[in-house]
């Protein structure tokens, strides 16, 4: 009880006398405390977010089929934000949560496209607490970059086990990877991790958690406070997991909801583990807790045209993932640190968005923002600290822009408190019709006026990045040899290992930067190496595509090369300057069909 109640003190000096304001967009509320005591010591920090876990996949949101039982019992020991909205797609939720930045203006909007890959003039989260002395790492998904200098160990975390692109078995992931005794990145190197995804997640966490404290050479000496982000790439599709965990649901919903209830069972399992070792380690109450997810379901439910839900539970909201009525961006957002009180069951009903959380956290942890844009978001810590019970009157945006360069206009949401306005036409009453089934607009054109004029000033606002490109640099010491795959292609992309092997058509180009004048390789490729097949061969149940030619283009450079039976990639050499330009490859059968298609995979090797 001490030991809480000088937590508690501790964060209320942060706080202020009397307590800080709801921070206006932009703002930091606390800061570090002031006076001529020492600084008591930070809190640890652990952020956990779900992919594609909708508000009503949990059974303390209602669902009467999901067994949730230690994410049950976190949510009855939180603050929970009730009114709590992210971006409708992973890349974009990710870059704004990590900024505190709407994912336009931080130059993410898409998943794939090469626009899932956060500019590194946006300062992250884990920079910032980095720089303020914290040991930081990342165990999951990254999704925001997988070349040099875009990689999470570049971007402020010193351990980071993530795997590849933006899920399990996509492109730029370790080819043959399926949840189960896979191979992820270590700080940028390939290693191989037994046991399921999830499980090597957690386990790699709390191994860093636990060795954090007695850390030599870590910022801030031994005994650093930690911030440990756990993006689980679970329950995003393909639903892989182990036949135990979905039998209790088998023959209670179809299939594919039956094993997205099974991979939560085991996520569930994992929060137990990860409660009970806070809790054996003596950190649970210096440790700020944050549970939240990434978008809405993704197979959560049924959907109608309309996006009501058929069958299945969505807690009672409209629209799933990928969408912008209300179920494609409500999510759970838990946050728990009985040190400072911060708990207890209590929903808080205010608009709160993922942009809020990085300026709370640093209002907590009493950290200093240093460097980085202004935010976008707004500190939450009066509202969670219990002395405010909502912020003032305030207007979000979410979009969703799955496209290389944005469409005004496209698939947009602006909230407030009480309103939803749906692409400047549909206007909801949020309060009396949560499910968004009465369209009206018509009753209220003041409403739709203005807040479609809100929108107009924040598309002006967020788009200065919309005709730049994010240029992948080749012929660095940070990354020699370069893996480009077609996952970050601009036009038709392949972005799964899947269509690797049917061969889905390809075809696009990557926007690299030369970064030396030099002679460089390029290996181009239908396989990664790793696979150790030919161009001309597939793996079992795969197409088989007999190419005769591969060709490059790259600046002013444009030639054929033949490929041979058994090669594994046809390699180039070509002279090049330093500069930014675009880079093509294909593969072409001339004798069958003439069938030409992108190449999935380009290594690029600078010689020395």
């Amino acid at each position: 009880m001490a030991k809480s109640a000088t937590s508690r003190r501790t964060f209320l000096k942060m706080m202020g006398a009397g307590g800080a304001a709801f921070a206006a967009p932009g703002f930091m509320t606390g800061g570090a405390p002031s006076g001529r005591a020492a600084a008591p010591k930070k809190p640890n920090v652990i952020l956990i977010l779900a992919d594609d876990l909708g508000y009503g996949d949990l059974a303390c949101h209602g669902n009467p089929v999901t067994k949730t039982p230690n994410l049950d019992a976190l949510h009855g020991r939180s603050a929970r934000l009730t009114n709590f909205h992210v971006d409708p797609t992973c890349s974009p939720t990710r870059s704004s949560l990590l900024t505190g930045r709407y994912s336009a203006r931080a130059g993410v909007w898409h998943t794939i496209m090469g626009r899932s890959i956060l500019p590194t003039d946006e300062v992250t989260m884990a920079e910032t607490f980095t720089r303020n002395g914290y040991r930081t790492g990342i165990f999951g998904k990254w999704h925001l970059g997988d070349n040099h200098p875009f990689r999470a160990h570049e971007r402020g975390f010193q351990e980071a086990v993530v795997m590849g692109g933006g899920a399990i078995g996509n492109m730029p992931d370790y080819w043959g990877n399926d949840y189960t005794d896979d191979t992820y990145r270590h700080n940028g190197r390939w290693e191989k991790y037994p046991g399921y995804c999830t499980d090597v997640f957690f386990k790699a966490a709390m191994d860093f958690m636990a060795g954090a404290a007695g850390a030599s050479g870590a910022p801030g000496g031994p005994g650093a406070p930690f911030f440990c982000y756990l993006p689980t790439n679970v329950v995003h599709w393909p639903h892989n997991i182990a036949e135990e965990y979905v039998m209790p649901y088998r023959g209670r919903v179809p299939d594919r909801r039956a094993t997205l209830y099974g991979m939560l069972a085991n996520l569930d399992e994992n929060i137990g583990r990860l409660l009970r070792f806070l809790a054996d380690r003596g950190l649970e109450n210096d440790t700020i807790l944050i549970f939240m997810s990434d978008n809405g379901t993704g197979f959560g439910a049924e959907f109608d045209a309309q996006g009501f839900v058929k069958e299945g539970q969505n807690a009672g909201r409209r629209g799933d993932k990928g969408t912008v009525y209300e179920g494609g961006h409500r999510v759970p957002c838990f946050v728990r640190w009985p040190g400072a009180g911060i708990g207890g069951g209590r929903d808080i009903p205010g608009l709160t968005a993922h942009i809020d959380l990085f300026p709370t956290l640093l209002a907590l942890c009493g950290l200093e923002k240093g460097e980085g844009g202004a935010f976008d978001g707004a500190s939450l810590a009066p509202l969670l600290a219990g002395r405010a019970a909502a912020g003032p009157e305030r207007t979000l945006f979410v979009h969703n822009q799955r496209v290389d360069e944005p469409i005004k206009g496209k698939e947009w949401a602006a909230m407030t408190s009480r309103w939803r306005l749906i692409d400047g036409r549909e206007l909801y009453d949020i309060r009396e019709d949560p499910e968004q089934r009465r369209d009206v607009a018509a009753a209220h054109p003041d409403v739709v006026r203005d807040l479609g004029r809100d929108y107009e000033r924040w598309w002006g606002s967020v788009s200065g990045r919309f005709q730049d490109s994010v240029w992948i640099p080749i012929g660095t010491d940070g990354e020699n040899p370069v893996r480009l795959t077609s996952h970050d292609i601009h036009g038709q992309v392949c972005w799964d290992q899947s269509q690797a092997r049917r061969n889905a058509k390809c075809d696009g180009f990557w926007t690299v930067e030369v970064a030396r004048d030099a002679t460089y390789e390029f290996a181009v490729r239908r396989w990664p190496a790793e696979a150790g097949l030919p161009i001309r061969e597939a793996p079992e149940g795969g197409k088989v595509f007999k190419a005769t030619h591969a060709r490059l283009k790259v600046g002013d450079f444009d030639a054929t090369l033949p490929v041979g039976e058994k090669d594994a990639a046809v390699t180039f050499t070509v002279p090049l300057v330093r500069r930014r330009t675009r880079l093509q490859a294909w593969l072409v059968n001339d004798i069958e069909n003439g069938e030409t298609n992108g190449a999935f995979y380009v290594d690029v090797r600078r010689q020395d």
